[in-house]
């Protein structure tokens, strides 16, 4: 009998590291059949020790292929012509793609069958696959990157006193049956590739920037950061009645603890677009990416009805207290404007949702107050123009000036120690200053 290679037949001599490509490659199209013991130009050379070669790729199979392909390998010992040699009978696996542990998930790790070759898979053919094994669901499917870590959500999870052992990253579906990463270990890693940009506007449209940036990295990094980097700029106005003196930020902290938290965890990552949130002088917008689920429309959101796009991640913020098990978020926001004039809007398309909170104090153009002198050391009647926000004066002197100390910023804002050093630490975490020296000689300058 006379072997010829094609589509679903491979021929190998003698067992060599190339064979785990080529089952990789049948296991990942529509199997086929590789022969051990047969020559190139198909003629049989045979094999000493036949049983020993089926163990030898057995074991081959079991150590180097990701996942467990070996239910799918069939061995049989053949002889003719007084010649031995085995039959590998590969079917198409259920698990693609099939991958070379050492390589990964990636092109030089995936085979695939082209013509008579065996072939690295595109990264869209390696996609595709998951997305046919997998299903739709983005983070339940394989991550194309085994190799994640996760030094921000292992203190995230600690500080909120959660396991973030191996067996709770399987419950919480990180790792899958197989012990590979899904897309959810991805988000919650330090490489997640998805990104949120703020932009920080002058007035009330896009016209002068006044700051922007992009944060990356775990969104559990990228929750806090955003988090602290719009705390910063939510301005406190001070107004005195009798003799209450009464503070009211610019945004409810929980709106915008919830309006974060919703664009996190209802996000689509199947696209890889940013998600954008915006902050004016009248209102912070937040953009994520991903409309309402088939079936539901706003008055639904608005009543507490609530389908999760991303199950699994809502589990996990679920699990560390972020959020709860029902759909409150909107509720909160809403109640969180109770009484005042302006109230919170949401907006919808097909690819979008959009929450806007309205600035409280943004109709306050001008503040006028009066104070005894036993409440200042000044008894005149003082109208003052909305000034410039603390971190904006500090930048505006450290450009001017080149470098700003810690005493500068007392005297620039007139603040105590303990005050000015938290300004100047919350501004060194957002990156808008570079810390420079050490004790005594401890400046500071503008980050470009």
């Amino acid at each position: 009998m006379l072997f010829q290679e094609s589509e679903t037949v491979e021929l190998k001599e003698v067992v060599a590291d190339d064979i785990k490509k080529e089952i990789i490659a049948f296991a990942n199209c529509d199997g086929g059949k590789l022969y051990i013991g047969i020559r190139d130009d198909g003629t049989i050379a045979g094999l000493d020790n036949p049983d020993g070669v089926s163990l030898q790729i057995s074991n081959m199979v079991r150590d180097a292929i990701k996942p467990d392909v070996t239910m799918f390998l069939h061995y049989k010992t053949i002889k003719e012509d007084g010649k031995e040699f085995v039959e590998v009978n590969i079917q198409r696996g259920t698990d693609r793609p099939y991958y070379l542990a050492k390589k990964g998930m990636r092109p030089e790790g995936v085979y695939v069958r082209q013509g008579y070759s065996s072939v690295p898979a595109t990264d869209t053919t390696i996609r595709r696959m998951i997305k046919e094994t997998d299903g739709d669901r983005f983070e339940a499917m394989r991550c194309l990157n085994q190799e994640l870590t996760f030094e921000a959500a292992k203190k995230e999870f600690m500080l909120r006193k959660v396991g973030f052992g191996s067996q709770q990253m399987r419950t919480l579906k990180l790792i899958d049956q197989d012990g590979l990463y899904s897309n959810l270990g991805l988000l919650l890693s330090d490489q997640c590739v998805h990104t949120i940009k703020v932009a920080v506007f002058q007035g009330t449209d896009q016209t002068i920037f006044k700051d922007r940036r992009e944060f990356s990295g775990s969104l559990m990094q990228q929750m806090n950061e955003i988090y602290d980097f719009i705390d910063f700029r939510n301005q406190t106005r001070a107004t005195i009645e009798r003799l209450l003196r009464i503070d009211v930020r610019d945004y409810p902290e929980i709106a915008v603890r919830e309006a974060l938290l919703n664009l996190l965890v209802h996000r689509d990552y199947s696209f890889s677009a940013s998600a954008l949130i915006s902050i004016y002088a009248d209102r912070i917008e937040f953009v994520s990416i991903g409309g309402l689920m088939p079936g539901i429309d706003l008055e639904d959101i608005m009543v507490g009805i609530s389908v999760c796009r991303n199950q699994d991640l809502a589990n996990v913020f679920y699990r560390l207290h972020l959020i709860e098990a029902y759909g409150t978020g909107m509720g909160k926001i809403m109640r969180a404007y109770k009484g005042m004039e302006e109230k919170p809007s949401i907006e919808t398309t097909q690819n979008t949702f959009k929450v806007v909170l309205p600035n409280i104090n943004a109709k306050y153009e001008t503040v006028n107050f009066s104070v005894t002198k036993a409440e200042s050391i000044t008894s005149s009647t003082v109208r003052a123009e909305k000034i410039l926000s603390n971190e904006e004066r500090v930048l505006e002197y450290a450009r001017s000036h080149g470098a700003i100390t810690r005493n500068d910023v007392i005297e620039l804002l007139e603040v105590s120690t303990s005050t000015a050093s938290r300004v100047i630490r919350k501004m060194v975490k957002s990156n808008l200053l570079k810390q420079n020296g050490k004790a005594r000689n401890t400046n500071y300058t503008v980050i470009k």
